[in-house]
């Protein structure tokens, strides 16, 4: 049989064992590098989440008053709102420190996971 080039894994897999391994066979608990997608797509996603929680209650509300208020219309007579919660939100996007705490309670929620296997939603419910 050949000798595989370029895998450091000794079984059959594809993954490399930062992704593959640890208890649940989901990743290293102990890993805290960021894949491409969770720098690009998932810190992004819990930054847009928490922002609208803590850092624009009051422009996503008034927005989603306006928008309720309007309907179809809302595009075009939101704008006002729409645009203070775009800038608010940007704000919020170029803080270093909420970056950094985004960052850091994603890499929290994912060793948590990989280290038991139950995802933050779906322990909420069995709690």
């Amino acid at each position: 049989m050949a000798a595989r080039i370029g895998h450091d894994r000794n079984d059959d897999g594809v993954l490399p064992s930062s992704v593959s391994g640890g208890p649940h066979g989901v990743g290293d608990p102990d890993d805290r590098t960021l894949r491409k997608v969770e720098r690009e797509i998932m810190i992004p996603l819990k930054m847009k989440e928490k922002a609208k929680v803590l850092k624009c209650p009051d422009e996503v509300k008034d927005f989603g008053e306006c928008a309720r208020c309007q309907g179809v219309m809302m595009p075009f007579k939101c704008r006002k709102e729409a645009a203070s919660l775009k800038l608010c939100l940007a704000s919020a996007y170029q803080d270093p420190t909420f970056v950094e705490l985004c960052t850091q309670e994603y890499l929290d929620e994912r060793t948590e996971y990989r280290r038991t296997g139950i995802k933050r939603k779906e322990k909420k419910t069995v709690s």
